[in-house]
């Protein structure tokens, strides 16, 4: 059993993180401004972009494995907001990174497909990354400072899915939401990605610690689709109506952020070091599936502080 310290531990991967490692190990989750009511796992508060942040939580929790997951991860608000995408996404990574790596700690940066243009997909290691958007600069910024400023840490590019605690969080969470309420919401065909349920990701990062790798590896679904597939997949799965997932291109939504046409992810690097193929978006949509049916979103939806009852005294 480790002591493990995993930022952004109300967000989608910190969240799902933290539930699975709490099986084996000690977990201590980071939140800033989420609250989170009767956790199977320690949580603790603070403002990580406080210079002192970091030094001080890594010498008061002394964890033996640090898993960095917090993030501005909305593409739009980085453009927004590239001074805070900017902090959030570079600098922080460098300095959380630097101070695990004076104490000997190991560490675990979560980075993410969209250090590429899209142009070529099925991306290795070795590709040469071009991001199109502030998200994927200051992203792959941050892969940088980790690796320079802690040599042993591991860095990952990936994409994921998975049940949140607000249940809004995903792809795969909107596409549920809105098909069971019998509404229509678009399916991007000119998007391919290779997304990796949650759940699964989070167990191959504790693999990855247990076995002390080191260095940059994609971990992401074993093959790729489009986001319209995904959706359809997802669709025909809980038995709900596909015909209202509309197919569109994504150059003709609203969106502030360039976003990549092609974006699927070469995991054989990590597949042959560690002796197995990673699961496919089949087995992911799958075991999404068998999650809903044992009430696992409902789980962690109950993980949010309920308000007082009408008329109660603080």
């Amino acid at each position: 059993m480790s002591r493990i310290l995993v930022t952004g531990a109300s967000g989608l991967l910190g969240l799902n993180l933290c539930m699975e490692a709490t099986q084996a190990h000690e977990v201590i989750g980071v939140l800033h401004a989420q609250t989170l009511a009767q956790a199977l796992f320690r949580t603790v508060h603070a403002d990580l972009l406080d210079a002192d942040a970091p030094a001080r939580l890594l010498d008061e929790l002394e964890p033996e494995w640090v898993v960095h997951c917090a993030a501005l991860a909305s593409l739009d608000a980085c453009e927004r907001d590239p001074g805070l995408a900017q902090r959030l996404n570079t600098e922080l990574p460098g300095r959380l990174a630097a101070e695990a790596a004076r104490r000997g700690l190991r560490f675990l940066h979560i980075s993410t497909d969209a250090v590429f243009d899209g142009q070529a997909g099925d991306y290795r290691e070795e590709d040469p990354p071009k991001p199109l958007s502030v998200y994927g600069r200051t992203k792959l910024e941050g892969e940088y400072a980790v690796q320079q400023l802690h040599p042993a840490a591991i860095v990952i590019r990936t994409v994921f899915f998975g049940w949140s605690l607000s249940g809004r969080r995903s792809l795969a969470e909107q596409f549920y939401n809105r098909l069971s309420a019998g509404e229509s919401m678009p399916g991007h065909t000119d998007r391919i990605f290779s997304p990796l349920l949650a759940n699964h990701l989070a167990q191959w990062l504790l693999q990855m610690l247990e076995e002390d790798l080191h260095g940059l590896y994609h971990v992401a679904a074993a093959d790729s689709l489009s986001k319209y597939a995904f959706g359809m997949k997802l669709a025909e799965r809980f038995g709900l109506d596909g015909g209202l997932i509309e197919p569109s291109n994504s150059t003709e939504a609203d969106l502030q952020a360039a976003r990549a046409p092609k974006l699927s992810l070469d995991c054989g690097k990590l597949a042959a070091v560690l002796g197995r193929e990673l699961p496919s978006v089949d087995q992911g949509i799958e075991a999404f599936y068998q999650l809903h049916q044992s009430g696992y979103p409902q789980s962690l939806g109950s993980l949010l502080p309920q308000p007082a009852p009408a008329g109660t005294v603080p």
